[in-house]
Protein backbone atom coordinates (compact mmCIF):
# COMPACT_ATOMS: atom_id res chain seq x y z
CA UNK A 1 0.00 0.00 0.00
CA UNK A 2 2.82 2.41 0.82
CA UNK A 3 4.38 1.78 -2.59
CA UNK A 4 1.02 2.32 -4.29
CA UNK A 5 0.51 5.65 -2.53
CA UNK A 6 4.05 6.77 -3.33
CA UNK A 7 3.52 5.91 -7.00
CA UNK A 8 0.08 7.45 -7.55
CA UNK A 9 -0.42 9.93 -4.70
CA UNK A 10 3.05 11.25 -3.88
CA UNK A 11 2.33 14.45 -1.96
CA UNK A 12 5.60 16.18 -2.90
CA UNK A 13 5.12 15.47 -6.61
CA UNK A 14 1.47 16.52 -6.52
CA UNK A 15 2.33 19.82 -4.85
CA UNK A 16 5.18 20.51 -7.28
CA UNK A 17 3.18 19.97 -10.46
CA UNK A 18 -0.31 21.06 -9.40
CA UNK A 19 0.19 24.60 -10.86
CA UNK A 20 1.13 23.12 -14.25
CA UNK A 21 -1.93 20.86 -14.22
CA UNK A 22 -4.08 23.87 -13.34
CA UNK A 23 -2.67 25.76 -16.33
CA UNK A 24 -3.48 22.75 -18.48
CA UNK A 25 -7.02 22.73 -17.10
CA UNK A 26 -7.51 26.33 -18.20
CA UNK A 27 -6.34 25.44 -21.71
CA UNK A 28 -8.69 22.44 -21.76
CA UNK A 29 -11.65 24.56 -20.65
CA UNK A 30 -10.91 27.25 -23.24
CA UNK A 31 -10.55 24.67 -26.01
CA UNK A 32 -13.70 22.85 -24.97
CA UNK A 33 -15.83 25.99 -24.92
CA UNK A 34 -14.56 27.16 -28.31
CA UNK A 35 -15.02 23.74 -29.90
CA UNK A 36 -18.55 23.26 -28.57
CA UNK A 37 -19.72 26.73 -29.63
CA UNK A 38 -18.12 26.68 -33.08
CA UNK A 39 -18.90 23.02 -33.83
CA UNK A 40 -22.55 23.26 -32.78
CA UNK A 41 -23.17 26.46 -34.73
CA UNK A 42 -21.42 25.14 -37.86
CA UNK A 43 -23.21 21.78 -37.70
CA UNK A 44 -26.61 23.40 -37.15
CA UNK A 45 -25.96 25.78 -40.03
CA UNK A 46 -25.10 22.89 -42.36
CA UNK A 47 -28.28 21.04 -41.32
CA UNK A 48 -30.35 24.13 -42.10
CA UNK A 49 -28.61 24.53 -45.44
CA UNK A 50 -29.34 20.89 -46.22
CA UNK A 51 -33.04 21.55 -45.53
CA UNK A 52 -33.22 23.54 -48.77
CA UNK A 53 -32.60 20.22 -50.57
CA UNK A 54 -30.30 21.69 -53.22
CA UNK A 55 -28.90 18.43 -54.52
CA UNK A 56 -25.21 19.39 -55.13
CA UNK A 57 -25.05 21.19 -51.78
CA UNK A 58 -26.73 18.32 -49.95
CA UNK A 59 -24.30 15.83 -51.48
CA UNK A 60 -21.31 17.90 -50.35
CA UNK A 61 -22.70 18.18 -46.82
CA UNK A 62 -23.37 14.43 -46.63
CA UNK A 63 -19.86 13.64 -47.88
CA UNK A 64 -18.36 16.08 -45.35
CA UNK A 65 -20.36 14.61 -42.46
CA UNK A 66 -19.68 10.98 -43.41
CA UNK A 67 -15.95 11.51 -43.93
CA UNK A 68 -15.44 13.39 -40.68
CA UNK A 69 -17.47 10.85 -38.71
CA UNK A 70 -15.60 7.92 -40.25
CA UNK A 71 -12.03 9.14 -39.81
CA UNK A 72 -10.40 8.86 -36.34
CA UNK A 73 -9.80 12.36 -34.94
CA UNK A 74 -6.19 11.46 -34.10
CA UNK A 75 -5.48 10.71 -37.76
CA UNK A 76 -6.95 14.08 -38.77
CA UNK A 77 -4.91 15.88 -36.11
CA UNK A 78 -1.67 14.30 -37.27
CA UNK A 79 -2.48 14.93 -40.94
CA UNK A 80 -3.20 18.59 -40.27
CA UNK A 81 -0.25 19.20 -37.96
CA UNK A 82 2.42 17.44 -40.01
CA UNK A 83 0.90 17.64 -43.49
CA UNK A 84 -0.38 21.19 -43.86
CA UNK A 85 3.08 22.84 -43.44
CA UNK A 86 4.15 21.00 -46.60
CA UNK A 87 1.58 22.99 -48.60
CA UNK A 88 2.41 26.29 -46.92
CA UNK A 89 -0.25 26.27 -44.19
CA UNK A 90 1.32 26.48 -40.74
CA UNK A 91 -0.99 26.35 -37.73
CA UNK A 92 -0.15 26.21 -34.06
CA UNK A 93 -0.87 22.98 -32.22
CA UNK A 94 -3.69 24.74 -30.36
CA UNK A 95 -5.28 25.88 -33.63
CA UNK A 96 -4.91 22.46 -35.27
CA UNK A 97 -6.70 20.78 -32.37
CA UNK A 98 -9.42 23.45 -32.37
CA UNK A 99 -10.07 23.24 -36.11
CA UNK A 100 -10.05 19.43 -36.31
CA UNK A 101 -12.32 18.82 -33.31
CA UNK A 102 -14.64 21.65 -34.37
CA UNK A 103 -15.08 20.05 -37.78
CA UNK A 104 -15.63 16.61 -36.23
CA UNK A 105 -18.26 17.97 -33.85
CA UNK A 106 -19.87 19.89 -36.73
CA UNK A 107 -20.17 16.65 -38.72
CA UNK A 108 -21.96 14.90 -35.88
CA UNK A 109 -24.05 17.95 -35.00
CA UNK A 110 -25.18 18.29 -38.61
CA UNK A 111 -26.51 14.74 -38.67
CA UNK A 112 -28.14 15.09 -35.25
CA UNK A 113 -29.87 18.40 -36.06
CA UNK A 114 -30.84 17.15 -39.52
CA UNK A 115 -32.53 14.16 -37.87
CA UNK A 116 -34.46 16.60 -35.69
CA UNK A 117 -35.52 18.67 -38.70
CA UNK A 118 -36.74 15.63 -40.62
CA UNK A 119 -38.55 14.33 -37.51
CA UNK A 120 -40.55 17.56 -37.20
CA UNK A 121 -44.13 16.84 -38.37
CA UNK A 122 -44.86 18.01 -41.91
CA UNK A 123 -47.90 19.81 -40.57
CA UNK A 124 -45.64 22.26 -38.76
CA UNK A 125 -44.08 23.29 -42.07
CA UNK A 126 -47.49 23.63 -43.70
CA UNK A 127 -48.95 25.62 -40.83
CA UNK A 128 -45.99 28.01 -40.82
CA UNK A 129 -46.14 28.53 -44.58
CA UNK A 130 -49.91 29.05 -44.48
CA UNK A 131 -49.40 32.10 -42.25
CA UNK A 132 -47.29 33.71 -44.96
CA UNK A 133 -43.84 32.86 -43.61
CA UNK A 134 -41.15 32.22 -46.18
CA UNK A 135 -39.35 28.85 -46.19
CA UNK A 136 -36.37 30.40 -44.41
CA UNK A 137 -38.48 32.04 -41.70
CA UNK A 138 -40.51 28.86 -41.20
CA UNK A 139 -37.29 26.89 -40.80
CA UNK A 140 -35.67 29.32 -38.36
CA UNK A 141 -38.66 30.35 -36.23
CA UNK A 142 -40.91 27.27 -36.29
CA UNK A 143 -39.12 24.07 -37.30
CA UNK A 144 -35.60 24.59 -35.93
CA UNK A 145 -36.66 25.35 -32.33
CA UNK A 146 -38.70 22.13 -32.27
CA UNK A 147 -35.85 20.15 -33.84
CA UNK A 148 -33.30 21.50 -31.37
CA UNK A 149 -35.54 20.59 -28.45
CA UNK A 150 -35.69 16.99 -29.69
CA UNK A 151 -31.94 16.64 -30.25
CA UNK A 152 -30.57 18.38 -27.15
CA UNK A 153 -29.74 15.10 -25.30
CA UNK A 154 -27.77 13.40 -28.13
CA UNK A 155 -26.14 16.69 -29.08
CA UNK A 156 -25.03 17.25 -25.48
CA UNK A 157 -23.60 13.74 -25.23
CA UNK A 158 -21.68 14.18 -28.49
CA UNK A 159 -20.31 17.54 -27.34
CA UNK A 160 -19.03 15.96 -24.12
CA UNK A 161 -17.40 13.13 -26.08
CA UNK A 162 -15.67 15.57 -28.42
CA UNK A 163 -14.39 17.85 -25.67
CA UNK A 164 -12.78 14.89 -23.90
CA UNK A 165 -10.83 14.36 -27.11
CA UNK A 166 -8.86 17.52 -26.35
CA UNK A 167 -6.54 15.05 -24.59
CA UNK A 168 -5.40 14.00 -28.09
CA UNK A 169 -3.60 17.34 -28.29
CA UNK A 170 -0.87 15.77 -26.20
CA UNK A 171 0.61 14.13 -29.32
CA UNK A 172 1.21 17.51 -30.98
CA UNK A 173 2.29 19.40 -27.87
CA UNK A 174 -0.87 21.19 -26.78
CA UNK A 175 -0.32 22.14 -23.10
CA UNK A 176 -3.69 20.85 -21.93
CA UNK A 177 -4.28 18.75 -18.82
CA UNK A 178 -2.86 15.52 -20.23
CA UNK A 179 -0.02 17.31 -22.00
CA UNK A 180 1.11 18.96 -18.78
CA UNK A 181 0.63 15.73 -16.82
CA UNK A 182 2.71 13.57 -19.17
CA UNK A 183 5.49 16.16 -19.16
CA UNK A 184 5.43 16.23 -15.37
CA UNK A 185 5.40 12.44 -15.23
CA UNK A 186 8.48 12.21 -17.45
CA UNK A 187 10.40 14.70 -15.29
CA UNK A 188 9.33 13.23 -11.95
CA UNK A 189 9.44 9.55 -12.98
CA UNK A 190 6.26 9.19 -10.96
CA UNK A 191 2.61 8.56 -11.96
CA UNK A 192 1.19 11.07 -9.48
CA UNK A 193 0.80 13.86 -12.11
CA UNK A 194 -1.34 11.48 -14.20
CA UNK A 195 -3.50 10.80 -11.15
CA UNK A 196 -3.91 14.54 -10.70
CA UNK A 197 -4.86 14.85 -14.37
CA UNK A 198 -7.52 12.16 -13.95
CA UNK A 199 -8.94 14.03 -10.95
CA UNK A 200 -8.96 17.27 -12.95
CA UNK A 201 -10.88 15.62 -15.80
CA UNK A 202 -13.45 14.26 -13.35
CA UNK A 203 -13.91 17.67 -11.74
CA UNK A 204 -14.29 19.36 -15.13
CA UNK A 205 -16.49 16.88 -16.96
CA UNK A 206 -18.57 15.12 -14.28
CA UNK A 207 -20.95 18.10 -13.92
CA UNK A 208 -21.57 17.99 -17.70
CA UNK A 209 -22.22 14.24 -17.59
CA UNK A 210 -24.74 14.76 -14.78
CA UNK A 211 -26.31 17.63 -16.73
CA UNK A 212 -26.63 15.42 -19.82
CA UNK A 213 -28.53 12.82 -17.76
CA UNK A 214 -30.88 15.55 -16.56
CA UNK A 215 -31.40 16.76 -20.13
CA UNK A 216 -32.15 13.23 -21.31
CA UNK A 217 -34.84 12.92 -18.64
CA UNK A 218 -36.11 16.48 -19.21
CA UNK A 219 -36.54 16.16 -22.96
CA UNK A 220 -37.43 12.46 -23.16
CA UNK A 221 -40.60 11.79 -25.18
CA UNK A 222 -43.64 11.05 -23.04
CA UNK A 223 -44.41 7.41 -22.43
CA UNK A 224 -47.10 5.94 -24.64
Amino acid sequence: MERFIDTFFNAAVLARYAPAILEGALVTVLLSLLIVMAGTVLGSGLACLRAYRIKPVSILIVVFADMLRALPPLVLILLAFFGLPNVGIVLSSFMVLFVVLTLVLAAFAEEIVWAGITATPKGQWEAARSTGLSFTRALIFVVLPQAVRMVIPPLTNRAIAITKMTALGMVIGVPDILGQATTAQSFSANASPLTLAAIAYVILFLPFVIASRWLEARFAPPAA
